[in-house]
């Protein structure tokens, strides 16, 4: 294990200057796949060196290796899958030995791939090798499941361009970039703070008990590629670790923003996440209780042990080639005025201790109450505080669901009105017809294009919460692995209220005005929803509304105190 920082650099994947103009004329002519965002994150760190030795995305060989045992075909330590996963279709296209150049989202070509390997992955079994468990509670799962392409293409990359950041330029630095830094200052020796939350007042007496510790100077290296579904934005998280770095000696401080997409693998992913801060140049790494989890399973159990991360990491930290600093939890003595390792305190049953649970600042914010500044930073707070208001003042969306015919439109027009009388925030209805009639006209109805229109549905919705407005939702949803996602991409800007409207298929039938019920039981209008395509039942909506036999002013009136509830709307207003 190296005691000092390795100042060489990192081998990175671009193609000398000299021809990378050759390179790029010639990939016009190739087949192109456009990239996701987390595809994205990974060429990004594939090309700069933060993934080495990796020279491409996996070939079959090495993802197997990865999978059975941590390492590559060679015996290389790796904990991480990094594969291009694509659709079926485009794969077809494309067979071993193909070039294929790889775009961003507005289509600039920045690698080619040279595909070697092209396979369908069993997927459950990756789950279970990589995350302990076949379960979509887990965000990588559900990604891996639900978002993820049907093949994997494996291949060397040739490196053209790094994707642009228009943020935060200044804090973004390559592996190459960090080490030379390092040298400038003459740093030997650098522990790596790894986190994707704002700092607050405990996690600075960590760092600073960590860098002392080691007689390290500090690297405060948060992720800002793809986190935790729900996370704090990168925007706000920067602009609070920046509120804060003066409270750090700058002679023995630095931060570096990291582009990369979190699996949130717990033990694994604490491995990679070592390997990645090795190949920037550091010597020591923070790994913290329950390091990267995902919170609850499918059975409300935590998906790794607090410590495994730690364990993992302790058994191949001399293969890694950086040590791990271990994470102390930190708790505020109210008596000394001062943040203690809870571990260290011998009179806790004399002092009081004090701590808040990130759901209890996630509450205190949403409701507008005090965070004490023993806790975080009145910097820190002023930033949350500007991009979470209290839920009162945040945008939100109401998702109704059910069958056709189930009352969901009238129910939708219902709250609309109620919520325009009430003022304050512009509302929109986004009702399944109006849709598929201004957004969605050229759909059918596969489950494909259904998947497509409620997501574009969901997107519109979060644009709106986004910009502190209200969005009702009013179509049919069958799916709920498309609801699912809907509400994840909503719910990182407000809140998503889903209104399962259950009203039984037999009165829906009795209610059919158009006749689009006795249609389809002709075999008339295929794909049905409750007919001939199954409608799959929401688990846990918000709230269950059975209009059958009730006035439409009295369920109105229900959604109305449900949200009021929530806090989204004033007490008192409904």
């Amino acid at each position: 294990m190296p005691s000092a920082v390795q100042h060489d650099p990192v081998p990175e994947l671009y193609v000398p200057a000299a021809d990378r103009a050759a390179l790029h004329d010639a990939a016009g002519d190739m087949p192109s796949w456009d990239l996701t965002p987390r595809q994205l994150c990974d060429l990004e760190l594939l090309m700069n060196g933060g993934f080495a030795p990796l020279t491409g995305f996996l070939g079959r060989a090495d993802y197997d290796a990865v999978l059975r045992n941590m390492r590559l075909a060679d015996g290389t330590l790796w904990p991480m899958p990094i594969t291009l996963d694509v659709s079926r279709a485009f794969a077809d296209g494309v067979g071993p030995g193909a070039d294929v150049a790889l775009r961003d989202a507005e289509g600039v070509i920045l690698a080619v791939l040279t595909v070697s390997d092209a396979w369908t992955p069993d997927k459950a079994a990756e789950a279970e090798a990589v995350f302990g468990a076949d379960d979509t509670a887990h965000p990588a799962v559900r990604y891996l499941h639900e978002t993820a392409g049907d093949v994997y293409l494996g291949g060397r990359i040739r490196g053209l361009a790094p994707p642009m950041h228009h943020d935060f330029r200044a804090r973004r630095d390559t592996p190459n970039e960090l080490r030379a830094r390092f040298a400038k200052l003459g740093w030997r020796r650098v522990v790596a703070f790894q986190t994707r939350n704002p700092l607050h007042r405990a996690h600075q007496e960590l760092t600073f008990r960590a860098a002392r510790e080691v007689q390290a100077n500090l690297l405060i290296h948060p992720v800002v590629g793809m986190t935790k579904p729900g996370d704090v934005d990168h925007f706000t998280r920067v602009r609070c670790y920046e509120a804060v770095l003066d409270k750090y000696p700058q002679a023995t401080t630095t931060m570096s923003l990291l582009n990369l997409a979190m699996r949130m693998a717990g033990p694994r992913e604490a491995v990679w996440h070592g390997i990645i801060r090795r190949n920037h140049g550091c010597t020591h790494m923070i790994v913290g209780r329950d390091h990267a989890g995902p919170g609850k399973d499918s059975a409300g159990e935590d998906f790794y042990g607090p410590y495994d991360a730690q364990e993992l990491f302790r058994a191949h930290q001399d293969e890694i080639g950086l040590e791990m600093v271990d994470f102390k939890h930190m708790v505020y003595v109210r008596e000394r005025a001062q943040y203690e390792a809870v571990d260290e305190i011998a009179d806790r049953d004399a002092v009081t201790i004090l701590n808040i649970s990130g759901t209890e600042l996630r509450r205190r914010l949403r409701e507008g109450l005090e965070i004490p500044e023993w806790f975080s930073f009145p910097e820190v707070v002023a930033e949350l505080r500007r991009t979470s208001p209290p839920r009162s003042a945040q945008g939100f969306t109401v998702f109704f669901t059910g069958l056709s015919g189930s009352g969901k439109s009238t129910v939708a027009n219902a709250i609309m009105v109620k919520l325009m009388e009430m003022g304050g925030r512009p509302v929109t209805l986004l009702d399944g017809d109006v849709v598929r009639k201004h957004l969605s006209s050229e759909l059918g109805f596969s489950k494909e294009h259904r998947d497509i229109n409620i997501r574009r549905i969901g997107y519109v919705a979060s644009e709106i919460t986004k910009n502190r407005g209200i969005a009702i939702c009013a179509p049919i949803a069958p799916y709920a692995a498309t609801r699912r996602a809907v509400r994840e991409m909503i719910e990182g800007f407000g809140a998503f209220v889903e209104i399962h409207v259950a009203t039984s298929l037999e009165e829906c039938e009795r209610r059919d005005r158009k006749g689009l019920y006795k249609l389809a039981r002709a075999g008339k209008i295929p794909e049905f929803t409750g007919i001939s395509d199954p409608y799959e039942v929401p688990e846990s909506p918000e709230l269950r509304l059975d209009t059958e036999d009730r006035a439409i002013d009295a369920c109105a009136q229900e959604v109305l105190l449900k949200l009021e509830g929530m806090g989204l709307i004033a007490r008192g207003a409904a």
